[in-house]
């Protein structure tokens, strides 16, 4: 068995080791607003509840390992002591992962991720309206708990209103694990869904993907794709060039496919991780 004391392993070595051995772990998808009403969400798993009376969740954005920059989500709270705690279950799991990018700041991640903005009753950020469970929240306080990257600031949070949507309860009301259908963090690109166990989501890209908010109208209003496709979709630098797509349209003779059977095909694409061609499809 190795055995190391932290002090003798890089932060980033540290960071690994750890996130892999406690998991899974529950994801909060934090939406906030900065002091200017700009909207930003991003998705934390150092993320618990801790109380019940009163309601209490905290939720660590940490410092980055590799900069030592602070999160926009922290320096929101830190404005505006206000956040939405928003659960996320398989169906917009890749939208979430969407919205982990590091965008610029002022960017709009519910856009980014083809979210919908909902507004709360009680604070200012707003719900992620796709979300089954969302927890409007007060900051009652943020413990830093150091200077260094990879250090946790604990933003802990009073549950002010609970939306739950009606999809997702038993008769009398209480939440239907199985059909909630949630979402748990592991360590590198894994996952871990209620249902069926662990799977992998590859990283968002370093160089910025385009966004949901830059796919075609056509991509965007599909009625077969999904939240959780379009956010793979997203997560591209750039979208095909018209000479590929028209070299895969003629080695696949698609010119007589319908609308509805390109997109279903490049669903298809998808679930085997083969964006290039599914996006080389929808753009045929």
């Amino acid at each position: 068995m190795l055995s190391f004391k932290p002090k003798e392993l890089t932060t980033g070595k540290l960071h690994g080791y750890l996130l892999s051995a406690v998991a899974p772990r529950p994801i909060a998808f934090a939406s906030t607003i900065d002091a200017a009403g700009n909207p930003n969400l991003s998705p934390f798993s150092f993320f618990n509840v801790f109380s019940a009376n009163p309601p209490i969740l905290i939720f660590s954005p940490a410092r980055r390992v590799r900069d030592n920059t602070t999160k926009h989500t922290l320096e929101n709270v830190e404005a505006t002591k206000e956040v939405v705690i928003n659960v996320v279950n398989y169906d917009l799991v890749q939208q979430m992962s969407l919205s982990s990018t590091e965008y610029p700041k002022g960017v709009n991640e519910f856009e980014k991720a083809g979210l919908t903005m909902l507004a709360s009753d009680l604070v200012k950020p707003f719900r992620v309206a796709e979300s089954p469970i969302q927890l409007e929240c007060k900051v009652n306080e943020i413990v830093k708990l150091g200077t260094e990257g990879g250090a946790g600031n604990l933003v802990i949070c009073e549950v002010v209103k609970l939306h739950i949507s009606e999809a997702v309860l038993n008769e009398d009301q209480s939440i239907n694990q199985e059909l909630l259908d949630l979402v748990a963090r592991a360590g590198g690109n894994y996952y871990s869904r209620a249902k069926t166990g662990f799977f992998e989501i590859p990283k968002p890209l370093s160089t910025l993907g385009i966004g949901v908010d830059n796919l075609p109208d056509a991509i965007k209003n599909s009625t077969i794709l999904t939240g959780n496709d379009l956010g793979m979709l997203g997560n591209v630098e750039n979208l095909p060039e018209e000479k590929s797509i028209q070299a895969f349209k003629s080695e696949h003779n698609l010119s007589s496919l319908s609308t509805e059977i390109k997109h279903q095909k490049a669903k298809d694409f998808l679930s085997f991780n083969d964006v290039e061609s599914a996006f080389k499809m929808l753009l045929s």
